[in-house]
């Protein structure tokens, strides 16, 4: 009999532990349950909620700073849904540039010419000691 109590009480805390959440629906308590989301961002979510639901992903990272890309992918993981739907990341990293994106000419060649031999040459000897005979 207290097997079966403990089993069921651990079965409890297990449900609770990967319960999901919608951000739509979800209390303070219930967005804080999400893992990586503490009360100064819950409380960001419920801000952003007011002014009217999240249509998607999308409309949460757009509208709650601190939620980017990277978080919604860890929080839909833990748990967190936007509509009933969890996170596919093509569509709101697709939007966003990439860090070291080479900056393109209007033709679409490269806009900066590449270093050849000539250019480290001359940054070797930019970069090289002179050293002075002693008088």
């Amino acid at each position: 009999m207290i097997r079966h109590l403990i089993a069921t009480l651990l079965a409890v805390f297990a449900l609770n532990a990967f319960a999901a959440a919608d951000a739509n629906k979800a209390s303070q308590a219930e967005l804080e349950s999400v893992k990586g989301i503490g009360p100064g961002l819950s409380g960001k979510i419920l801000k952003a909620r007011e002014a009217g639901t999240f249509k998607n992903w999308g409309d949460l990272v757009d509208r709650v700073g601190g939620i980017g890309p990277g978080n919604a992918a860890r929080f839909s993981q833990a748990g967190l849904t936007v509509a009933g739907s969890s996170y596919e990341g093509s569509a709101t990293a697709a939007a966003k540039p990439a860090r070291n994106a080479k900056a393109t000419a209007a033709d679409g060649s490269d806009a900066a010419p590449k270093a050849g031999k000539a250019d480290k040459a001359d940054k070797a000897d930019k970069t090289s000691k002179v050293v002075k005979p002693a008088a």
